[in-house]
């Protein structure tokens, strides 16, 4: 009874928006940083961060708030963590959950709209996943097309952004 009530509850609540946004690499303060807010601006997509943003279907005032999802190394400013995963070697990573209390303006886009509890479909993604980081095998980009498939059921979703802004961020 109380697991058919707690349903109803959360398909009465309405859709979660599920976003997408890409922001810069983070790296050593410094030369490489720079190289990074550089590659940002000039919209490289493969040299971006993917993060997955919820906007649950909440009444005011909670309606405004934002959640970000996002897969990072541990340690995304050690010149040691760069290195290793210039060389292709697995890193640890980390799985962070932040409020935001906007979407960003720039390079933020509406993917879908999930039909159950967003928050909590992502928090069990997130109890689930695997945080070892290697670039190019399992990464944000693994991350955030793994979590918004769960969410609203597209694959490869950055890929499809990438076809749709002709490669652009």
């Amino acid at each position: 009874m109380a697991a058919s009530l707690a349903k109803a509850t959360v398909l009465a609540r309405g859709k979660d928006e599920v976003y997408v946004a890409a922001t810069p690499l983070r790296a050593t303060k410094g030369p490489a940083q720079l190289l990074m807010s550089t590659t940002y601006s000039l919209n490289l997509w493969d040299l971006q961060h993917f993060v997955v943003i919820i906007k649950p279907n909440l009444p005011p005032p909670q309606n405004s708030q934002a959640i970000v999802f996002d897969f990072q190394p541990k340690d995304p400013e050690n010149i040691y963590t760069a290195l290793a995963v210039l060389s292709g070697r697995a890193v640890p990573g980390v799985v962070l959950v932040r409020k935001l209390s906007k979407l960003p303006r720039r390079k933020c886009w509406f993917v879908g709209s999930s039909k159950l509890d967003a928050v909590d479909i992502a928090t069990k993604f997130n109890s689930d996943w695997r945080t070892d980081l290697r670039v190019g095998h399992h990464d944000c980009r693994d991350y955030t097309n793994g979590l918004v498939e769960l969410l609203i059921g597209e694959k490869q979703v950055l890929e499809r952004l990438r076809k749709d802004r002709g490669g652009q961020g």
